[in-house]
C-alpha cells in the first residue's frame, strides 16, 4: 500500500493539531478527539472556566467556585443534547446542584453558548426520576434535552441565537392538494 496524495498535507496539519493538544493538556483535557475535548477546550477558554478532573463529578468550575455541567451539540448531526448513559437518582441529584452550559455548534464552528439554571431543567429531572422508578430502578440511557428548550429557556452567553431552521432541522416540503 502507498500513502494517499493528501498524506503530506495531513502531516503538515498534525503539527498544528499537536499544538492544540498541548494547549488542551494545559487545561486538563487529555484528548481533543475524545468526548468533544476540542470543543470543551474552546468553551472553557471563552468562558474563563477550569476543567474539573475525573469523569464522575461536574465538568467545570468558574473563578468563584461555582460548578457547571457542560454539553455541546453539532446541529449538522442532531437537534438535542446528550446527557448521560446511566441516568439514575445519583446522577440526577448531581445535576440538580449545578447550572448547565450548552454550546451550539454547526460542524466545528461555535454558534452560541447558553446557560440554563438547574431549576429550569427540573422538568427533565422529574421525568427521568419517574421513568427510573417505573422501570424498577433501571438506569436510563442518554435521555436528550432539545435544543429548542435550551434556546427558549437559556441565557445567551455568547454568539447569536441559532436560526429556526438550525434549531428545528430542515424545512419540510408540504404537499398541497
Amino acid at each position: 500500500m502507498k500513502p494517499h496524495p493528501d498524506w503530506e498535507l495531513m502531516e503538515t496539519l498534525l503539527t498544528h493539531v499537536r499544538t492544540y493538544q498541548q494547549l488542551a493538556n494545559k487545561h486538563g483535557i487529555a484528548d481533543i478527539f475524545q468526548d468533544n475535548g476540542g470543543k470543551l477546550l474552546q468553551v472553557v477558554l471563552l468562558l474563563g472556566l477550569k476543567v474539573l478532573p475525573g469523569r464522575e463529578g461536574n465538568d467545570a468550575v468558574d473563578e468563584n467556585g461555582k460548578e457547571y455541567e457542560l454539553k455541546s451539540v453539532n446541529t449538522d448531526l442532531t437537534k438535542s443534547f446528550s446527557t448521560h448513559h446511566h441516568i439514575n437518582p445519583i446522577i440526577i441529584d448531581k445535576y440538580r446542584k449545578v447550572d448547565w452550559v450548552f454550546a451550539v455548534y454547526c460542524g466545528i464552528e461555535l454558534q452560541a453558548i447558553y446557560r440554563v439554571a438547574s431549576k429550569d431543567l427540573e422538568v427533565f429531572y422529574k421525568t427521568w426520576e419517574t421513568k427510573w422508578n417505573e422501570s424498577g430502578g433501571k438506569d436510563i440511557n442518554n435521555p436528550k434535552i432539545p435544543l429548542t428548550f435550551v434556546v427558549e429557556r437559556g441565557e445567551l452567553l455568547y454568539g447569536q441565537p441559532p436560526t429556526p431552521r438550525t434549531v428545528a432541522g430542515p424545512l419540510q416540503e408540504v404537499d398541497e392538494e
